[in-house]
């Protein structure tokens, strides 16, 4: 298989853009695994590596996300809601590391309810084709780092104001 073409986060576009990516992604917690997808949206914005976005239906099916109280704004999307997320062996619950965007703007409509997860500060590892992704840095962002990224990423100190 030959290699994918970098995505230079210079270059996408500010508003963000909103496409169908056919990668298939997962996320794994030790022995579960929480979503599986070749069916989600990337959101593709400058200077931040992709943002995925996975239908609920990838959810494995005996696991729910209560929305918590947390809310946050993006001015381009919208209200995002929140959630918890337990795991069914070990009884650990991860909040706030989740998100929807539950009435996005009109824009983004496509991607009413679909979730996504962070990557960092998470007992969960996150893959896009099979590659283990690295978490944007940064508390705020949620993008996911692969090999084919490259270009200055905003997130970390000191990148507030790009």
């Amino acid at each position: 298989m030959p290699p994918k073409p970098k995505l230079n986060v210079k270059s996408f576009p500010r508003p963000p853009l909103l496409e169908k990516t056919p990668r298939h992604l997962q996320i794994k917690w030790n022995d579960l695994l929480i979503a599986d997808t070749k069916d989600a949206y990337w959101i593709l914005e400058t200077h931040h590596p992709p943002t995925y976005y996975l239908p609920p239906t990838s959810l494995h099916p005996s696991l729910t996300l209560p929305a918590t109280p947390h809310r946050s704004f993006c001015e381009y999307k919208g209200l995002a809601t929140y959630h918890s997320l337990t795991h069914p062996s070990t009884g650990t619950t991860v909040s706030n590391r989740i998100w929807s965007y539950n009435n996005p703007s009109k824009e983004y409509e496509v991607i009413k309810g679909y979730l996504s997860f962070y990557a960092g500060g998470v007992p969960w590892e996150c893959f896009v084709d099979g590659e283990k992704v690295q978490a944007q840095e940064g508390d705020f962002y949620g993008g996911w780092v692969t090999a084919e990224v490259e270009g200055a990423v905003k997130g970390a100190r000191g990148t507030e104001g790009w």
